[in-house]
């Protein structure tokens, strides 16, 4: 540890565990750590011991209690030296004088070198250093010496004043340090001066000069946070267009539309802003300690077109807590401070085209207390205007990156499908982790945990695994396209299935008990995916082919000082991964790339094949009726300007005058 705080948490019924934590050291001449015994108390030293128990973890906090600033002069209860606290500490756990877990700890803490004098939230007044300088006199330019003819250093005593009385630096503020500008009249800096430059010139005493402009005019620097906006129109008169897929919607106040989503790294992000047509489903937890209320349901929002709307909110209350409490961090008590926050919200944008027709959002509220861990969930989904009571397909054909794919089971009456992945809350246990789609275009890998006991059988832990794993995919096709047709089959590709190794020994037998081989635990999801066209300049994307297959692992029990009545714990994962590859096979190479491959411009920098290159197939960024045109011009431009430069056109031309 590096701070004066940790934390670890205790697995198990702690009813009659005693807590101890002890000092230790390293004997000098084994080198090993002294043996500890569990008649150690809650306090050592400078640290103490605090378990908060629960139902099935108990959390263990050790702290220092001593001050980590550094000394200063004639200054006790302090540290010494930068490296404070260098000790080894040991948390023991014990039943009836019986060692059940130990914790050793390695304290390597530093001082606290952060100021702690008086702050104070006033705006600093930075004065105008044309006429009140933060450095008085320029010519002091030697700290701790006296500055020869700089009468102004206070480092220079009378007697040494003396020497250079006469000769002191002229200029502004004790010395001119600053070099003659060139438009001075005097100046002979300048290499080549022009024949004007006595008319133009200015007559100024040093004192005067321009370099004074380059001060900075003080004034009251006040900090504060920028707000969340971005300019909707770069000039006046200048309406909103509507949105395209990405964008982020903006709200009356010209500030970005945020929900709380999750960031790369796993973390709720407040202020996230929500991008036009892109579907979210995210949970993050939070305590009654750092609760915060998202923004405002009376937010009106652009609709795409300059005009705004409100949103239709609908408030709910959470009869079933436990979908969202997933632990509580202490016992209750009879005094538990509690409030009504909210526990989820929903949204529903109707989309048209371009613009935004309605916003539905439902808001789910519930009461939460101190010490339970709440897991708030947001929904963000977006709807078609030409979806709602209409059975015909619409929107796009081809699948948008982010939007669920579409499965099916083609052997059931009722045919709907889905392919899922894992979303771990809590502990991390499969028993409470939910399931979302596959989204595509998104890579992702997920997991979750199983509880297993060492006289777990292999044969039927391979079984609970392959069932965890094959309950993600409750489908046997996946839709090539997004408005794929369930009563059309050729509209749906079949998922490829490689079964997992089984293996008919059971190993968990004689002595190798608690070691399972071949344990299918990494669900692996391809899916295969080209750009079959484009629509309305949008490409369309098509799922050409989705495999499912296992990676197997070799479980061991994994255990503490003691083994007996445990519980250890086997990670599971799934992992999706979208291939893309060309709509139609590449065109073969012909001899001559194969033979001279300097002139293949895929293998070399310069290209000479692509010398016109605009004028040729292969450029995409314009019409290629609109680079023809242009490059007929251009060629014309050239010759008409080959034929004016000829002596000859000369010739021409002023006979024609005559």
């Amino acid at each position: 540890m590096s701070g004066p705080r940790v934390n670890s948490f205790f697995l198990g019924n702690s009813s009659g565990v005693n807590f101890s934590i002890i000092l230790s050291s390293v004997d000098e001449e084994t080198g090993k750590l002294q043996l500890a015994n569990c008649s150690g108390i809650k306090r050592a030293g400078d640290w103490n011991l605090n378990v908060t128990p629960g139902m099935n973890a108990s959390k263990v906090t050790i702290s220092l209690t001593r001050n980590l600033q550094l000394c200063l002069p004639n200054a006790t209860d302090c540290c010494t030296t930068p490296l404070c606290v260098v000790e080894m500490l040991q948390v023991l756990a014990c039943r009836d004088s019986v060692m059940l877990a130990r914790l050793l700890i390695q304290a390597e803490i530093y001082a606290n070198s952060s100021f702690t004098g008086n702050m104070s939230e006033n705006a600093t007044i930075i004065p105008s250093q044309v006429f009140h300088p933060l450095g008085s006199c320029p010519c002091d330019l030697t700290a701790g010496a006296c500055d020869v003819r700089c009468c102004c250093d206070l480092e220079c005593t009378p007697d040494l004043k003396q020497l250079f009385n006469e000769s002191c630096f002229n200029g502004v503020f004790g010395g001119d340090v600053n070099p003659p500008f060139d438009q001075l009249c005097s100046s002979q800096s300048m290499e080549y001066i022009p024949d004007w430059f006595p008319f133009l010139c200015v007559q100024s005493s040093l004192n005067n000069t321009p370099f004074l402009g380059y001060f900075y005019h003080g004034s009251t620097s006040t900090p504060r946070v920028p707000p969340f906006k971005i300019p909707l129109q770069t000039s006046p008169g200048r309406l909103f267009t509507g949105y395209r897929q990405g964008d982020p919607i903006m709200t009356e106040e010209n500030e970005y539309f945020s929900i709380p989503q999750q960031s790369m790294a796993g973390q709720c992000i407040g202020n996230a802003p929500v991008a036009y047509l892109q579907n979210f489903d995210v949970k993050c937890l939070t305590n009654l300690a750092s609760y915060k209320e998202g923004l405002p349901h009376d937010v009106r929002v652009n609709s795409g077109t300059g005009d705004f709307i409100q949103q239709n909110v609908i408030y709910r209350t959470i009869t079933d807590m436990g979908k969202f409490i997933t632990e509580s961090e202490s016992l209750y008590t009879d005094e538990v401070l509690c409030h009504n926050v909210t526990f989820a919200e929903d949204y529903t944008f109707i989309w048209k085209d371009k613009n935004i027709e309605q916003i539905n959002v439902t808001v789910f509220v519930g009461s939460l207390c101190d010490g339970e861990i709440l897991a708030q969930r947001f929904t963000v989904k977006f709807q078609s205007l030409k979806s709602i009571n209409a059975t015909v397909l619409f929107g796009n054909p081809g699948y948008q990156v982010g939007k669920p794919v579409k499965a099916a089971n083609m052997n059931a009456s009722d045919t709907f499908g889905s392919l899922n992945i894992w979303q771990p809350a809590g502990r991390g246990l499969c028993t409470l982790a939910t399931s979302p789609p596959v989204l595509f275009g998104l890579d992702s890998f997920s997991g979750c945990v199983l509880e297993v006991g060492i006289d777990e059988d292999c044969s039927l832990l391979r079984g609970n695994v392959t069932e965890k794993l094959n309950s993600l995919i409750q489908a046997t096709h996946v839709g090539k396209r997004d408005n794929s047709s369930y009563s059309d089959l050729n509209d749906w590709v079949e998922i490829i299935r490689l079964d997992p190794f089984n293996s008919d020994t059971n190993v968990s037998s004689g002595n190798l008990k608690g070691i399972c081989p071949d344990i299918p635990a990494n669900l692996n999801i391809r899916i295969i995916f080209a750009d079959v066209g484009a629509l309305q300049g949008i490409p369309q994307q098509e799922i050409l082919a989705v495999q499912i297959s296992y990676s197997t692992v070799m479980w061991q029990f994994q255990c503490g000082l003691i083994c007996e009545n445990s519980i250890s714990f086997l990670p599971i994962t799934a992992s999706v991964q979208f291939i893309k590859v060309p709509a139609q096979p590449p065109v073969p190479m012909t001899r001559f790339q194969i033979n001279y491959t300097e002139f293949d411009c895929n293998r070399n920098d310069v290209c000479w094949p692509q010398l016109f290159y605009p004028l040729t197939r292969f450029y995409t960024g314009e019409p290629y009726s609109q680079c023809l045109a242009k490059g007929l011009l251009l060629a014309f431009l050239a010759l008409l300007a080959a034929i004016m430069s000829n002596p000859w056109f000369s010739k021409l031309w002023n006979s024609s005058l005559v």
